[in-house]
C-alpha cells in the first residue's frame, strides 16, 4: 500500500503504460483518475478497477479540460498528491506526415508538439496550483527519444526533449517557490504498447521487426509496460521524497550502449 489514499491523475490511461500504472496504483492504494480521450476504454478499466477508481474525459490539449477536471478534483477531493502525464502520441498513425528532418509536415510537426509538450505543460501548470499548498508528485513521460535524435520522427524526438527539459524547469521554480512539490521524468524505450503497431507491421514481416529491435537491446527483449509503471511508483510514493528534476530511463539498456549486447 506505498499509495495509500493518494488522489492521483493518470492522463492516457485507457491503455498501454497509462493503463498499466492505473492498476498498479491502484494495487497500491491509490484513489486512481483515470483520464483519456478513449472513453469508451477508460470507462470499461473503471469498471474493472471498480472502488476508488473513477474516469474523466480529458484531452491534454484542451486547456478548458484540464480547468474542468482541475475544479472537479478540488471540489471532490480537496487536494491532489500524483499526477502522471502520460498521455502522447508519435505522430505516425494520428497525422499523415512525413516526419523527417528534410521533408516533415508542419501541420503534424505541431499536433504531435500540441499533445506530447503542450499537453505536459497545462498538466503541471494545474497540478501546481493544486498541489502548492501541501505537495505532491508529478511524472513527467518523456522517452529515450528525447535524449537522443531520431532522424525518421523529429516531431515526437523534439517534443519528448522539451518534456525532459520542461521537468527540469517545474522542478526548480516548485523548489523556489518553496512548494513541496516534486517532479520528475521517466524515459522508456522498446517497451511494448500500441504505439509501436504502426512501425511493427503484422503476420511474418512483425515478428522480423521485432526480433531486429530486440537485437540491439542490451537486455535482448522489449519491455513490458509493467516495468514502467514500477518506476512510475517510485517517483510517485513518498519513497522518493528527495528526488526532483531527474531522469529515470527504462530502456533495457539502450542509452548505456548497444555494444554491450551479445553478439549471436
Amino acid at each position: 500500500m506505498r499509495l495509500k489514499d493518494k488522489i492521483a491523475l493518470i492522463t492516457g490511461s485507457a491503455r498501454g503504460i497509462g493503463q498499466a500504472t492505473a492498476e498498479l496504483f491502484h494495487k497500491e492504494g491509490a484513489i486512481v483518475i483515470m483520464s483519456d480521450i478513449r472513453d469508451e476504454e477508460g470507462n470499461a478499466l473503471v469498471k474493472h478497477l471498480r472502488t476508488n477508481a473513477e474516469y474523466l474525459h480529458l484531452d491534454v490539449v484542451n486547456e478548458d479540460n484540464w480547468l474542468t477536471v482541475s475544479e472537479y478534483i478540488k471540489k471532490k477531493y480537496g487536494r491532489f498528491d500524483i499526477l502522471v502525464n502520460n498521455a502522447g502520441i508519435t505522430g505516425f498513425l494520428e497525422t499523415s506526415g512525413p516526419w523527417d528532418a528534410e521533408n516533415s509536415d508542419l501541420t503534424s510537426w505541431e499536433e504531435v508538439h500540441r499533445v506530447n509538450s503542450t499537453g505536459v505543460m497545462l498538466g503541471c501548470k494545474y497540478a501546481i496550483r493544486l498541489m502548492k499548498d501541501k505537495g505532491g508528485s508529478i511524472i513527467n513521460i518523456s522517452s529515450r527519444s528525447g535524449v537522443v535524435g531520431i532522424p525518421g520522427a523529429v516531431a515526437y524526438a523534439s517534443s519528448k526533449a522539451a518534456v525532459r527539459n520542461h521537468t527540469k524547469s517545474v522542478a526548480l521554480y516548485c523548489a523556489e517557490k518553496g512548494y513541496k512539490i516534486r517532479c520528475n521524468s521517466v524515459h522508456p524505450a522498446a517497451i511494448m504498447t500500441p504505439m509501436w503497431d504502426a512501425m511493427l507491421g503484422e503476420g511474418a514481416q512483425r515478428q522480423k521487426n521485432i526480433e531486429d529491435i530486440e537485437f540491439g537491446i542490451p537486455l535482448g527483449h522489449f519491455g513490458e509496460p509493467i516495468d514502467v509503471a514500477y518506476g512510475i511508483l517510485y517517483l510517485a510514493s513518498d519513497e522518493s521524497k528527495y528526488i526532483t528534476g531527474i531522469e529515470l530511463t527504462i530502456d533495457g539498456g539502450i542509452l548505456a550502449g548497444s555494444e554491450a549486447k551479445p553478439k549471436k
